[in-house]
């Protein structure tokens, strides 16, 4: 395949930590076990300069200075860069008002990458018992983020056609995914929120999933990353949004 954007962004949704910072320890784990060789045994300074962690897990473990989650972390390889960060989404920010661990990642997204993007989002997001999460082409995920920013002036028309959607503290359940990606993690939770899967609706997304061990999915829009200037790309995209209305909110009460 070819990389159709020069990094892949990871976003997942969890439950708060709540203390437990063995789920933090176990994304990182996770996401070395899923990409052979990766490392994440550094963090980055002010000033943009790697800082070696002579205890990794102990400095994860402390977590943020301001609470929940864990600081930023990198590997050591300036020309592969990846890094991984978690802080919590306050109540007041969050579906039904209850906090949310958000984790990020950001990956080169080369040929290396692609092979192994569902076993990465798959590892980051099993680890920390997640709701849902998506792995995105770095210019497709900011093309969809513009589905919930609100412009200051006028009508919110997101690019392409893509469907209004609600800011996440109007979202009435966390279960329910605050927009698509090009692989998408849904738990068994939200798979049933939101429907899926329909063994009629759903033929051609099932040839592109897999099953987590949690009983969740693990499903793919595109074969090759998700490109929004290619009109294949963006028709399954949109259809996608149309054949689960509960993404982004866009169904009543």
């Amino acid at each position: 395949m070819t990389a159709t954007a020069s990094s892949l962004i990871l976003n997942v949704y969890a439950p708060a930590l709540g203390g437990n910072t063995s789920r933090a320890i176990a994304v990182v784990r996770g996401m070395e076990h899923a990409l052979p060789g990766l490392r994440m045994e550094w963090t980055i300074s002010d000033e943009g300069q790697r800082i070696p962690l002579a205890d990794r897990d102990a400095w994860i473990a402390r977590g943020r200075p301001e609470g929940g989650g864990f600081p930023l972390l990198c590997n050591g390889d300036d020309h592969f860069r990846v890094t991984l960060s978690g802080w919590e989404v306050p109540a007041g920010n969050s579906p039904d008002g209850k906090p949310l661990l958000h984790i990020h990642a950001k990956l080169p997204l080369d040929e290396t990458v692609i092979a192994v993007a569902a076993d990465v989002l798959e590892r980051v997001a099993e680890s920390t018992h997640a709701l849902w999460g998506h792995a995105t082409p770095q210019r497709a995920a900011r093309e969809i983020a513009e589905q919930t920013s609100r412009p200051l002036k006028g009508p919110h028309r997101p690019p392409r056609g893509l469907p209004v959607l609600k800011k996440s503290e109007h979202i009435r359940s966390p279960e329910i995914p605050h927009r698509l990606g090009w692989m998408n993690h849904w738990s068994a939770a939200t798979a049933e929120r939101i429907g899926f899967p329909d063994p009629v609706r759903d033929v051609d997304l099932l040839s592109r999933t897999r099953r987590t061990p949690t009983g969740g999915w693990v499903v793919w829009l595109t074969d090759a990353p998700l490109d929004l200037d290619n009109p294949t790309h963006l028709d399954v995209l949109l259809r996608t949004y149309e054949r689960f209305p509960e993404i982004g909110g866009r169904t009543a009460p």
